[in-house]
């Protein structure tokens, strides 16, 4: 291990006491702060409120008791109903680097399935500043290109901060404030709550061309300094005014560079330029802004739209302007037969009129143009043939030829032709055949396939048959179900996660089906790139069979020898839900088989008396056409984990100046659960070594459920951590295992000896005031008050243990007391006080004649009843403890204590 030490484990006996409960507790919880708070304070109602620096670290510690150790649960809101809960588990809250929106209400939560959670908040309030803008105005009406005289001027200083800003404005050297020049107005608006300072200047006078200065501060709060921002006025001050140097719109091929050049055209200071996109759209990733200058390199139809130059130097209001591009493009080509409206019938007949329409998006759309084709040959309107278009306004762009009278020499295929005017884009063609065998189309659903039946997780087809000419494509969609199931089924997606889904051959594929996915499916001709006619549709039903879904799918059950129990296996769902089967096995042999009836959605197994060829993996399969789902229970004879008890007082103890012991205490989950616990097995491992040393700890009797067992440990090496793991044995085995980690650590007191103190100098640390308690054997009941010391040192003075009652005057009575060198080592004192009246305990320490004579104790406490011997290394006894402890935290420190981590 590289460390040799030595490990006195020595089981002494055992104390008989109440059972029950025993330190079972519900949890408690507090909270505590470390790290860089400006402040900490209590509000109404007992909110704490933790104040900070914006990009400090924020460290909150939730202190806990209770037993079994209880769950800890960091949450945090920030108090709007929308405010998204973000939670973490774990003891210490530690945010590094916090922003103003990580302020908010923190919620410690601790439960352990004792009693209610304990739960305590703390309020996180961040405190920041930012740099001030000032921003120039003029009146409403008044707002010229410059600042003229005898304008009001108002100069706006506005700063973001936590807690409110305070200001002050300065015209050169000379500060301004209200009424200190006649022609200076400085107010607060309202509606600003203190986030703005306004500095009117009224009839703007010659003296009022200076420097001005506003500083903004929250008086240097957690350290935040001042901050200030400065402006010129002048008579050249004027807003900006920009302008833009291209076309606009700006019409442009796919492919090309563009440029947008944007220049300020007056304002003074000279303005700020800034391209933007609306509602909040990023530029696109390729272009490159150098001051005024946009360039997008190989422009795309996603890159068109509006873009704005933004001009601002804080003067009046920022200048806008706005210009569009468009990327030249053609998309989404379609066509439809339309059948001569005329008649009740779709289909195309000789001597009735029949239209083809083409529709086709474009960009610019006054640049769209079409042409008609006749077997390749150009078409010309005429009466028979008429050619129309849809303004050029109105996008998508149509077209329509109507033929009169339809011909068998009208027969042959038409083609559409879209194309821009000033080219740039490749031209869309859509061929369009006009024959006898141009039908409408027809929808039909193959025999037998109307009604599907799978299983979870195949692969199905669902297939609709499409005849006509031109074939349209179909469209699928899931139909909305009636009844209870409306609400659910009315926003049922398809198993793409859209809404209605294309097919072009007629068939909707689905992979690994669900059965979520079982229902009503509806496939349906479109009204495009076919006839326009009120669409064929058809109706398909899907049922996807699963396996039963079954509960519990795994447990583990622990149990004694001889003892009954029974094993339940609960059917949840299953389709279908007929004729269902069960089996129940031990491992691979059989024990019972069965069916389900109409009236039960369950299935027991009962064992009457538990021997060793019953433990083992027990499964209940459920079964039906689509498979089977299984309940698993493991019955085990294994011991449940202890739990350690965190809450021991003073667990650690000085042994020798390089050792130290801890006291380890612990109870058993479930003692009862399985056969008598015979002993534990103990390992420890220091921290950064894999050597482990064991002991078995032998256990006498039945643990009871609560029992606070304890056995201590020695000889630990300072100031080193260790792994504890404990481990429970019955006579099927060894049980679950649980480790934690004992760590040496903590605070003790000690007086400084050096200068500037001199001999006979004393530190006197006082107790809080303690009420004595009657008992009914003696009107004057015994404590014990008991410490540890270090006096080393060849100038050791005095350790004096004084009692200080309050009766008609203040007592002080000399109880224990110490003088001169002790050795390099902690020892432990005890004395019995025997207060009559409310009492103080003070602990004094005198400085001897030179600087080595530090005193130093630790371990404070005080104890109802007589002093007792230390306890053995080992021992187990009943909890809670029968002598709380009144005593445990240090109160009042008069003169010089100075507290030195160990």
């Amino acid at each position: 291990m590289g460390v040799v030490f030595g490990l006195l484990w020595l089981f002494t006996g055992l104390l008989q006491g109440v059972h029950g409960q025993g330190v079972y507790a519900p949890p408690t919880v507090r909270i505590v702060h470390s790290g860089q708070a400006c402040n900490v304070e209590e509000e109404r109602y007992s909110e704490r409120v933790y104040t900070i620096k914006e990009g400090e670290t924020l460290e909150l510690q939730c202190l806990v008791t209770g037993h079994p150790r209880p769950q800890i649960r960091w949450t945090k809101t920030a108090g709007g109903a929308s405010d998204r809960e973000s939670s973490l588990h774990n003891e210490t809250l530690r945010i590094e680097n916090i922003n103003r929106h990580q302020g908010g209400r923190y919620y410690c939560k601790a439960e352990n399935g004792l009693g209610s959670p304990a739960i305590r908040s703390i309020r996180v309030d961040v405190y920041y500043l930012d740099d001030p803008v000032i921003t120039i105005h003029q009146s409403v009406g008044e707002a010229k290109e410059q600042f003229y005289f005898e304008r009001t001027v108002f100069l706006r200083c506005v700063a973001n901060s936590n807690p409110p800003v305070h200001y002050t404005w300065r015209r050169g050297r000379e500060v301004l404030s209200q009424g200190s020049d006649s022609g200076v107005e400085i107010y607060e608006p309202f509606f600003t709550q203190g986030e703005t300072k306004i500095l009117k200047l009224k009839n703007l006078r010659p003296q009022d061309y200076a420097d001005y200065t506003c500083f903004s501060s929250v008086r240097n709060v957690c350290g935040i300094e001042d901050k200030s921002a400065h402006f010129t006025l002048s008579n050249r001050t004027a807003p900006p005014s920009i302008k833009l140097l291209l076309d606009d719109p700006l019409v442009v091929n796919p492919g090309e560079t563009i440029t947008l050049v944007c220049v300020a055209s007056g304002g003074e200071p000279h303005p700020s330029l800034k391209w933007m996109r609306p509602d909040g759209q990023q530029l696109p990733k390729r272009s490159v802004v150098k001051g005024g200058t946009l360039t997008i390199p190989a422009v795309a139809i996603d890159d068109g739209g509006v873009y704005s130059c933004v001009g601002s130097n804080n003067v009046g209001n920022p200048a806008k302007k706005t210009t569009t591009i468009l990327v030249r493009g053609l998309r989404k080509g379609r066509f439809w037969i339309t059948p001569d409206p005329y008649h009740n019938d779709d289909n195309i007949q000789i001597g009735r009129e029949v239209k083809i329409s083409c529709q086709v998006e474009a960009t610019p759309p006054e640049e769209l143009q079409f042409s008609w084709l006749k077997n390749g040959r150009p078409l010309r309107s005429s009466e028979r043939m008429v050619i129309t278009h849809t303004d050029t306004d109105v996008s998508p762009g149509t077209t329509n030829l109507d033929i009169i009278d339809l011909k068998f020499t009208d027969f042959g295929t038409y083609t559409c032709v879209a194309s821009l005017r000033n080219g740039g884009t490749p031209e869309i063609s859509i061929d369009v055949n006009i024959s006898s065998t141009t039908v409408p189309p027809e929808l039909t659903i193959p025999r037998g396939r109307s009604h599907l039946i799978t299983q979870e997780g195949d692969t199905v087809d669902l297939q609709c048959l499409v005849s006509g000419k031109p074939k349209p494509i179909i469209l699928w969609s899931r139909v909305e179900e009636s009844g209870v199931a409306a609400a659910a089924a009315a926003t049922a997606l398809m198993p793409d996660g859209s809404i209605q889904t294309e097919s072009y051959d007629g068939i909707l594929r689905i992979s690994n089906v669900t059965r979520e996915m079982s229902g009503t499916y509806r496939c349906q001709t479109s009204q495009y790139n076919g006839f326009n006619v009120k669409p064929r549709e058809a109706l398909i039903q899907l049922v996807v069979q699963f396996p039963p879904a079954v509960e519990p799918v795994h447990t583990e059950i622990r149990q004694a020898l001889g003892r009954a129990f029974s094993l339940t296996c609960r059917l949840l769902r299953a389709h279908p839900a007929r004729l269902l089967r069960y089996e129940w096995k031990l491992g691979t042999r059989l024990l019972t088989v069965g069916q389900f009836s109409d009236q039960r959605d369950d299935t027991n197994y009962h064992v009457r008396a538990l021997n060793r060829e019953g433990y083992g993996e027990y499964t209940c399969d459920i079964t039906n056409e689509a498979g089977a789902g299984r309940c698993t229970f493991l019955v085990t004879g294994k011991a449940y984990p202890p739990e350690f008890y965190y809450d021991t007082y003073s667990a650690l103890w000085q042994n020798r100046p390089r050792v130290y012991g801890f006291k380890l205490q612990w109870t058993q989950m479930e003692p009862n659960a399985v056969d008598r616990i015979l002993a534990y097995r103990l390992g420890i491992r220091q921290m950064g070594q894999s050597r482990w040393w064991e002991q078995e700890i032998p256990m006498e009797g039945t643990i009871q459920k609560g029992e606070l067992l304890t056995y201590n440990l020695t000889e630990l090496i300072k100031p080193e951590s260790y792994l504890v793991r404990l481990t429970p044995i019955t006579r099927y085995g060894e049980g679950d295992s649980t480790e934690r980690i004992i760590t040496y650590s903590g605070f003790y007191m000690y007086i400084e000896t050096s200068r500037p103190r001199l001999e006979g100098d004393t530190a006197r640390l006082l107790s809080p005031t303690f009420n004595s308690k009657s008992s009914p054997v003696s009107n004057n009941p015994t404590y014990c008050f008991a410490f540890y010391y270090h006096m080393y040192g060849k100038h050791i003075g005095a350790l004096n243990i004084f009692l200080r009652q309050k009766g008609q005057a203040v007592t002080d009575t000399l109880v224990w007391s110490l003088t001169g060198n002790q050795g390099d080592r902690w020892c432990q004192a005890k004395v019995n006080i025997h207060p009559t009246t409310a009492f103080q305990m003070v602990i004094e320490g005198v400085r001897g004649s030179g600087i080595e004579g530090d005193i130093a104790i630790d371990d404070v406490t005080i104890e109802e009843g007589e002093c007792k011997d230390p306890p053995p290394n080992n021992l187990r006894s009943l909890a809670p403890p029968s002598s709380p402890h009144i005593w445990q935290h240090c109160i009042t420190l008069i003169l010089a204590l100075i507290g030195q981590q160990r």
